[in-house]
């Protein structure tokens, strides 16, 4: 196992809400070493007031069929696992909006505002629209975007461990 690093030295990863879902909800084992980062403490996982809301309202569409019961207890796990960040939303999204590459779906712009005032080392995605602007937030020194390949790649060369 890998020893806890200082909070001060563990990377920052911001998780959009369908990585979110295939973590709590759907426990999809391909994300396995992710969850087991997040429980450890080896990384951190933040989220915003809009974002973690944005998970909230998913997880009671019908089409999920998850009780009353069953949201809360997702959401609990949710809250126990990932930061709320705790910067202003308003100032941060004004402030950052300008150096980040626009995204297609405006509503996933707030992922990329939250990485980028969080300092986050990575947004770890499965958003076709997030994941074309890779590059961008790479030419400029940003943070990655990544896919779950792209983040055990990433993680493999951070802890020498490979999945």
């Amino acid at each position: 196992m890998i020893p806890k690093a200082h909070p001060a030295l563990r990377p920052r990863i911001v998780l959009d809400t369908n990585v979110c879902l295939d973590l709590f909800m759907f426990r999809d084992p391909r994300w396995q070493l992710l969850m087991e980062a997040l429980i450890s403490k080896e990384i951190d996982a933040i989220t915003r007031e809009d974002c973690r809301r944005e998970f909230e309202l998913v997880l009671a569409y019908d089409k999920m069929k998850l009780s009353a019961e069953a949201q809360a207890a997702i959401l609990a796990e949710f809250d126990q696992r990932i930061t709320l960040f705790s910067g202003d939303s308003q100032a941060m999204g004004s402030a950052t909006s300008s150096v980040l590459p626009v995204c297609k779906d405006s509503d996933d712009q707030k992922f990329l505002e939250l990485a980028q005032a969080c300092s986050a080392v990575a947004l770890v995605t499965k958003d076709k629209a997030l994941l074309k602007l890779a590059r961008k937030t790479a030419r400029q020194g940003q943070f990655r975007i990544v896919s779950l390949e792209g983040w055990l790649r990433w993680h493999g060369e951070w802890t020498g461990a490979h999945p």
